[in-house]
C-alpha cells in the first residue's frame, strides 16, 4: 500500500511566493491589498487557506509590479 503524500496545491504555492516576495521587498500587508485589489481581511484569509486566490488578483499583483508569473515562480 502507497503512502499518501501530502502536496502543496499550485495556489498555496503561488501565495507562498507573494508572500516571499513581499518579505523581500519589505512591503506591508495595506500595500500588498492594494497590488491584489482586495482587503488587508482577505490577506490574511488568504494565509489561512489560498484556495479563493484567483487568476485575476494574480494577474493584478503582476501587472502592478511589472512582473511574469515565471519571474515570480523563480523566486
Amino acid at each position: 500500500m502507497a503512502k499518501k503524500v501530502a502536496r502543496i496545491t499550485l495556489y498555496k504555492h503561488v501565495w507562498c511566493k507573494i508572500r516571499y516576495w513581499q518579505s523581500l521587498k519589505d512591503v506591508t500587508d495595506a500595500e500588498l491589498a492594494s497590488y491584489l485589489q482586495v482587503c488587508e481581511r482577505t490577506i490574511r484569509d488568504y494565509d489561512h487557506s489560498a484556495r479563493c486566490l484567483t487568476l485575476e488578483k494574480v494577474d493584478n499583483f503582476l501587472t502592478t509590479n511589472k512582473m511574469t508569473l515565471d519571474e515570480l515562480l523563480s523566486m
